[in-house]
């Protein structure tokens, strides 16, 4: 079997982190497959250091004419039995060919990108009844979850941080971007005393939320890490991780938080919503709601009890559906199936 996947993603971004880590782990599993990818060399680098070579395309705007080309070529030269497109640019620019085409989608996207693709892959189910509601056939819609890494990072040096050791510590992470509603986090942490906050990410609202957590006074205890590559070390350093996003299709955050054992809280979005079980896998809090998620962290850092439960709930959570090993079986059992449907 043989598989080219595409991707026409951003500099930074969880579908990007998953499909590079989805790559490597095919690869380890003995998939035959070429990976084409929007320029940029540090997701390169990544994917050689784990023994796959990428064709790095411009994947640009509607002037691009060489990209869609170029692509071609290579899907010619390679003879794939199956394409998978990530995300909206790569699958509009996708030929038809002798090949089954399959799209993957993290979100509720536009499906006109996507009317070449034979089947579609939703990374939630209920991003699945999305496709199918949209009129797609359910027969060729399918749910595929991500998985995280499950090695047992070491915690970071608080120091370097300007983080007292004693304080603790709430964690969150992500794009800086209205959807991930850390305006709200800011104010809820206004209102536990003594907590430290560590933000991980980048995006255009840095400036604002910097002057947000001035305009709260929590800016002396609150970090801006920008976006890092040692995220399973920043989770483990942290008492409790927040996810506070207003829109959230799945929460990759909240499994990786599980799998580094670390407690939960989240906003009621979708994505978190649908994972958590309430008081049992995390703690779920109205959507825009700064005082209550405020009281929810106060609470879980101060009920020793519930907050190693909840930890360990969600751990299990974790090893039940979203380990490396179950999600890429499920994938090469899909693949296979696609092959043998022909």
């Amino acid at each position: 079997m043989r598989v080219l996947q595409a991707m026409a993603g951003a500099e930074y971004g969880g579908a990007e982190a998953f499909f590079t880590r989805l790559v490597l782990a095919l690869h380890k599993a003995g998939l035959d497959q070429r990976v084409v990818i929007r320029a940029n060399p540090v997701r390169a680098k990544t994917l050689k250091d784990g023994g796959v070579t990428p064709v790095e395309l411009a994947f640009g705007g509607l002037l691009d004419w060489q990209t869609p080309r170029a692509l071609k070529r290579e899907i010619e030269a390679f003879k794939p039995d199956i394409v998978l497109t990530w995300m909206n640019r790569a699958s509009h620019m996708c030929p038809k060919g002798d090949f089954v085409h399959v799209g993957r989608l993290g979100g509720y996207y536009d499906l006109k990108y996507y009317k070449k693709c034979q089947h579609l892959i939703g990374n939630t189910e209920d991003i699945q009844d999305y496709l199918v509601g949209q009129g797609r056939a359910k027969e060729k819609t399918h749910y595929l979850p991500n998985f995280v890494t499950g090695d047992k990072a070491e915690p970071l040096a608080r120091g370097p941080l300007y983080t007292p050791d004693a304080a603790p510590l709430v964690v969150a992470m992500g794009r800086l971007h209205e959807n991930k509603a850390f305006d709200v986090l800011l104010e809820a942490v206004s209102r536990v005393p003594n907590a430290y906050l560590w933000i991980a990410g980048e995006g255009p609202l840095r400036q604002d939320l910097e002057k947000l957590a001035e305009k709260y006074a929590v800016k002396p205890r609150t970090r801006f890490l920008g976006w890092r590559e040692d995220t399973a070390s920043i989770l483990a350093s942290a008492d409790v991780f927040v996810c506070p996003s207003r829109h959230e299709p799945l929460g990759n955050v909240v499994i990786e938080a599980w799998a580094q054992g670390v407690p939960v809280i989240a906003a009621d979005s979708l994505g978190p919503g649908t994972l958590i079980e309430q008081r049992e896998t995390g703690i779920l809090v109205p959507v825009d709601d700064a005082v209550t998620m405020g009281k929810a962290i106060r609470g879980l850092l101060e009920d020793d009890k519930l907050r190693n439960r909840i930890a360990k709930e969600g751990y299990k959570a974790y090893k039940k559906d979203f380990t490396e090993k179950i999600v890429v079986g499920k994938y090469m059992e899909f693949l296979n199936n696609l092959l043998v449907a022909g």
